[in-house]
């Protein structure tokens, strides 16, 4: 039993988060008019399906999910590091693959001298594989 609440408690705050990240990548395309670049974009394709893989967990749990979650989630990160990389101009914009419409490098804000959007995005994943990671580890020892 207690091996199912380690995991249902873990893919609650997964959920939580990908809710918030799609929300908010919404929030700023839909209502801010923000157009979303091509890694933006990517990281979207990566982000969406987490919240239905989580919910769906949540309603009829399967310790499974780590295994379709965590591979998703990493893959998200790495588009979303990388993206990073081209903000703190570590990667030129040549070699990014936003050749048509919004430059990658767009930053529609900035908080704090380095909070924008990708940064956002940065942290969700992150926060995500965390807790996928941590779970995972703890509902193998139950």
């Amino acid at each position: 039993m207690h091996n199912k609440k380690v995991i249902s408690t873990t893919i609650f705050y997964c959920f939580l988060i990908a809710s918030v990240a799609s929300l908010g990548s919404l929030f700023f395309s839909e209502f801010m008019d923000f157009i979303p670049c091509t890694m933006c974009w990517y990281q979207r394709i990566f982000m969406y399906p987490l919240v239905f893989l989580f919910l769906i967990n949540l309603l009829e749990s399967d310790s499974n999910i780590f295994k379709y979650a965590i591979p998703l989630t990493f893959i998200g990160f790495c588009f979303s590091f990388y993206h990073n990389l081209l903000m703190w101009g570590i990667i030129s914009e040549d070699v990014v693959p936003c050749k048509h419409g919004v430059p990658c490098s767009t930053e529609y804000f900035q908080y704090f001298g380095f909070v924008n959007i990708p940064f956002l995005s940065l942290t969700a994943f992150s926060l995500i594989l965390i807790l996928l990671l941590i779970g995972q580890n703890k509902a193998k020892k139950y």
